[in-house]
């Protein structure tokens, strides 16, 4: 039976604690502040690639990560491999401002990059059952690690036309390092490791001033409020770690010295770990 009440339409049977409620409400909201969530894959480990920081390197740099987790998926690890774009994506960034493109559009245009590198990794592994993971594929993803693969797809969240606008430029807040961090907090994963070309976070940007100092430990509000120019994450990543109802730590390491993500997936304290406020 359907009726209105109040103005709204009510249907019999229908009735929960939203029935007859804006869901824009602030009370309905703050009630649902500590709904748990099922994890979905907690076994998993999902590891970001750096695109600039290791992908541009080539060989030398790229093999020994392979080679890495190759072992580990072997050894039983559930792995998720999420890539960065590095270099072309940001000559793609600045074409995409100089002819005056939205924010939405550059996000579709940097997705494009992140593909490629997927794509070279995927046939790196594919004698290991490295097999290509795609938005549209994403249900199939637990299927994949049942069967034993090695699924790699591109960090770069697909919001695409659908990126908002930042607070302050064009550049999508939402790039492959946030595209990563959100598949982990959806799967209530084990953890993310954000593999780059530094052994983690520091005062300063180590390539430009020698005397920064390395940082093994932060929460995520005290690096947001600290100021600081440049960081090792993208900003994002850091503000989604605050709200975060599962993955309440991420780890940076440096994947340029041998045996790092080897030692970080087994657990050990590799590299810098930046955690929720409130975790």
């Amino acid at each position: 039976m359907v009726e209105r009440r109040d103005g709204k339409i009510w249907v019999d049977g229908l009735t929960t604690q939203f029935t007859g409620q804006s869901l824009s409400s602030l009370d309905l909201i703050e009630s649902e502040r500590d709904h748990p969530t099922r994890p979905v894959l907690p076994d998993l480990w999902v590891v970001k690639v750096g695109g600039q920081s290791i992908m541009d390197r080539g060989a030398s740099a790229v093999n020994p990560i392979v080679e890495q987790i190759v072992a580990a998926r072997k050894a039983g690890q559930q792995i998720l491999v999420g890539t960065g774009g590095g270099t072309r994506a940001r000559h793609a960034y600045a074409i995409g401002l100089d002819l005056g493109m939205p924010t939405a559009m550059l996000a579709r245009i940097g997705g494009s990059v992140p593909v490629q590198n997927a794509r070279m990794l995927q046939m790196m592994t594919a004698k290991d059952g490295g097999i290509m993971c795609y938005p549209d594929d994403f249900e199939k993803l637990p299927l994949y690690l049942q069967l034993g693969t090695l699924p790699i797809m591109s960090g770069m969240p697909p919001f695409e036309f659908w990126e908002k606008a930042p607070e302050i430029g064009r550049i999508p807040a939402n790039r492959t390092d946030a595209g990563v961090y959100l598949i982990a907090e959806f799967f209530g994963a084990k953890g993310v490791l954000f593999v780059k070309d530094e052994d983690g976070l520091y005062t300063d940007d180590p390539k430009k001033n020698t005397n920064a100092t390395f940082i093994p430990e932060i929460a995520a509000r005290e690096l947001l409020d600290g100021g600081q120019d440049d960081l090792v994450v993208e900003r994002a990543v850091l503000e989604y770690l605050e709200r975060a109802k599962s993955v309440k730590e991420i780890r940076v390491l440096n994947g340029l010295v041998d045996g790092n993500v080897t030692r970080a997936l087994r657990g050990e304290n590799v590299g810098t770990v930046i955690r929720a406020s409130t975790a």
